[in-house]
């Protein structure tokens, strides 16, 4: 304020002027809040913090973008990464799809469950990521989580429900490889039910046993 706005828009880029708070959390070793203009790349923020070996950065909290290595040189500014100031530090050791599970628990739990598209279609998101993730996904299911997704953004009456599916929409996009590493590709479809589980209550009372016959 005392040296006027002219001085403040020399930092930062066309698009965004001056500076910008940005609370870095997660696997580094200098977490805290940094006071930078904006145009800084992750990689330069990654550096002040401390987490260079990072795998993945979370940019914008959950219903941000989760960006890859290969993405580290891009800016954090409107016109590229914005940011409301919440950067999560994952490093290598760490499981993303269990940081991606936990954004969706969030985000089940943070609905107000006024419209239908998030408070059951986030749930359903949840449990096709537990399928995959289980080893028990196809093609297919990549192919349904990402279009479940979309329909949930499109169809959702405020912006939790417009941005809940983005912990695996912007994962899916940027560590595809990840996905695709956990999905079966000699089957388009693989049951979850466990048909002889379901009844090994009722058939230890009855004497009964399953058949294979019986369980096709």
């Amino acid at each position: 304020m005392d040296r006027g706005a002219g001085w403040f828009k020399l930092m930062g880029t066309p698009k965004s002027a001056g500076t910008k708070l940005l609370s870095v959390s997660g696997d580094c070793a200098r977490p805290g809040v940094y006071e930078v203009a904006f145009g800084l790349k992750v990689q330069d923020l990654l550096k002040m913090a401390g987490g260079l070996d990072a795998q993945a950065v979370q940019v914008g909290g959950p219903s941000g973008t989760c960006i890859s290595r290969g993405q580290f040189e891009r800016k954090l500014c409107f016109e590229d990464l914005p940011t409301g100031g919440s950067v999560i530090v994952i490093g290598p050791q760490r499981d993303l799809f269990e940081a991606i599970h936990n954004f969706m628990d969030f985000f089940i739990e943070e609905s107000c469950g006024w419209c239908v598209p998030c408070r059951a279609g986030n749930i359903l998101l949840k449990k096709k990521l537990e399928k995959i993730t289980s080893g028990k996904g196809t093609a297919k299911d990549l192919q349904e989580i990402e279009s479940w997704g979309k329909t949930i953004k499109a169809m959702s009456r405020c912006g939790l429900g417009q941005t809940s599916p983005n912990p695996i929409l912007t994962t899916l996009q940027n560590f595809r490889e990840m996905y695709e590493a956990k999905v079966r590709n000699d089957k388009d479809f693989i049951s979850e039910f466990d048909l002889a589980a379901a009844v090994k209550a009722a058939s230890s009372l009855t004497g009964q046993k399953l058949t294979e016959a019986h369980h096709e």
